[in-house]
């Protein structure tokens, strides 16, 4: 059905949950009638009951049965989790026991099949997770220290006659965690067996069979007024669902890791324009399209200049830096009737994606604060996106927010993109009037005037606000929308462009 013979869509949610003692119980209902939001998971189709369960749980034991979300790690291997934003609901329905039989120590282990719309998935999801606390144990009071090992196991069966590969593909991690005082380092190193790599079409082949792997490390310090903080991640082979052929799906169905991209997460419209998403799975198109992977990480710095210093002034300055860069893994690509790969395990090679930025926020007085920022942006499209263009931009935003008291404010931005390719630059501006705690008002605009195509020189326009009482929020917008990613923690989904109101309304009662 077109956008044009549905103009009226709706998502709406209704979960109630009920505790008596050590026993909880809930259920929610979800409903997407006449049609869900724009560009939302096809099978959000009607109105149903979505998840339930019942749980028990005192200081020892914690067992659930219905649906449930749980995450091992950092969630490389595997993170069941709720994002209405974007779409996602990747709960288990099956059963979770977690058993924690002194305070260092934790065991989790969990059966399912993964939801998919109002149904679940064919493939069968087992896991296990223990950690240890080792500062617990030894007493450590100025540091922690704690280990901890997880396994994932999917097991979906084949049409393919003599499979090269096992219907079981299992996931074995192992993590560490370390403080001390101001310091903090967490390692984490994921191995995933043998599988069929599958195709972009979706097909999955009985002669391309490969493993996978991660590293993750991110290290930092921190105290007050000055902070650093490092990450590092390697990805190969590691798209990981709980049926084969949902791969690279565009609404993230049937996922069963968590792989957000290690980038700034801009509050900028134009900055969020080329927005980077991490890159786990292998493609191996032709000579100009071919990945098994990324390599990169960021670096997070910030300083306050304090008060009363020649460059803190009277209010003080803060000043935070943020470098990522990203390229796909070099090695050896082999592309053939029988593709294969040899990767390097520290091999730099085609350069995804860098965003270089400064931010300085300055408060003038108890009334003024400013803030201003810059960024500069590489793009390739054709590796991310896999389509074709290289895009490098230069952003610059200004800001100001003047305060009338303990809750009314107006804050004014300006923001700017130069890009050389693509649809070039871009000028924008929002205007924000937060009438107390409980009512605000916004208005926005950004327009692509340095468009090539002087009929696609186009003004995404918005407006609305939003009231807040007790635990109710109502916010109504109109507006256009510019299509692209929509961007929620690291993890996007596409939206087209659309012309038209929505109305949210959030209440917990």
């Amino acid at each position: 059905m077109s956008i044009r013979n549905a103009p009226v869509r709706a998502n709406s949610y209704l979960l109630l949950n009920y505790k008596y003692k050590n026993w909880t119980a809930g259920i929610q209902g979800e409903s997407y009638e006449e049609k869900a939001l724009l560009n939302y998971n096809p099978k959000f189709n009607e109105t149903n009951v979505a998840t339930y369960f019942v749980q028990f749980k005192n200081k020892m034991v914690d067992v659930t049965a219905g649906y449930f979300y749980e995450q091992f790690g950092s969630g490389l291997i595997f993170r069941g989790w709720e994002d209405r934003a974007l779409g996602i609901n990747n709960a288990l329905r099956g059963g979770r026991v977690i058993f924690t039989p002194t305070e260092y120590l934790t065991f989790k282990g969990i059966y399912g099949r993964q939801r998919t719309g109002f149904d679940v998935s064919d493939g069968d999801v087992y896991g296990f997770d223990a950690e240890i606390g080792l500062s617990d144990i030894f007493k450590m009071k100025t540091s922690g220290l704690s280990l901890g090992a997880s396994y994932v196991g999917r097991d979906e069966e084949t049409d393919i006659v003599d499979p090269n590969f096992n219907s079981l593909t299992s996931v074995y991690g192992g993590r560490l965690n370390f403080t001390h005082k101001s310091y903090y380092l967490s390692a984490e190193y994921d191995y995933k067996s043998e599988d069929a790599v599958v195709e972009v079409s979706g097909q999955v082949p009985n002669n391309f069979i490969e493993p996978g792997n991660a590293l993750l490390i991110n290290t930092g310090y921190s105290k007050k007024g000055f902070g650093i903080d490092a990450t590092f991640r390697r990805l190969e082979n590691m798209g990981f669902y709980s049926e084969r052929k949902a791969k690279g799906n565009a609404f993230n169905d049937r996922i069963m890791n968590f792989i957000p991209s290690l980038t700034k997460q801009h509050h900028y419209n134009l900055a969020n324009i080329y927005v980077y998403q991490a890159q786990p799975n292998v493609i191996l198109a032709d000579e100009t399209l071919v990945k098994a992977g990324e390599i990169g990480g960021q670096v997070d710095l910030f300083y306050d200049f304090k008060k009363g210093t020649p460059i803190g002034g009277k209010g003080g300055m803060k000043v935070a830096f943020n470098f990522s860069n990203w390229n796909a893994l070099g090695g050896d690509f082999y592309i053939s009737d029988k593709k294969r790969f040899d990767a390097d395990f520290f091999g730099f090679g085609k350069k995804y994606f860098s965003d270089y930025n400064v931010e300085i926020t300055k408060k003038w007085n108890s009334k003024w604060q400013g803030m201003f920022s810059y960024i500069n942006q590489y793009y390739n499209k054709k590796l991310i996106e896999e389509t074709e263009g290289l895009v490098k931009t230069n952003i610059i935003a200004a800001e100001a927010t003047y305060k009338f008291g303990a809750a009314k404010s107006v804050r004014l931005l300006g923001e700017h993109m130069w890009a050389d390719s693509d649809k070039k630059n871009w000028a924008g501006g929002t205007f924000e009037f937060n009438v107390n705690s409980k009512l605000s008002f916004y208005t926005s605009d950004i327009y692509n005037y340095g468009n090539d195509d002087p009929e696609m020189r186009n003004h995404y326009y918005n407006f609305g606000g939003a009231y807040r009482k007790s635990a109710t929020r109502i916010a109504v917008n109109y507006g256009r929308q510019r299509g692209g990613l929509v961007c929620v923690g690291g993890v996007c989904r596409f939206v087209p462009e659309s012309t038209g109101i929505s109305l949210s309304l959030n209440t917990t009662f």
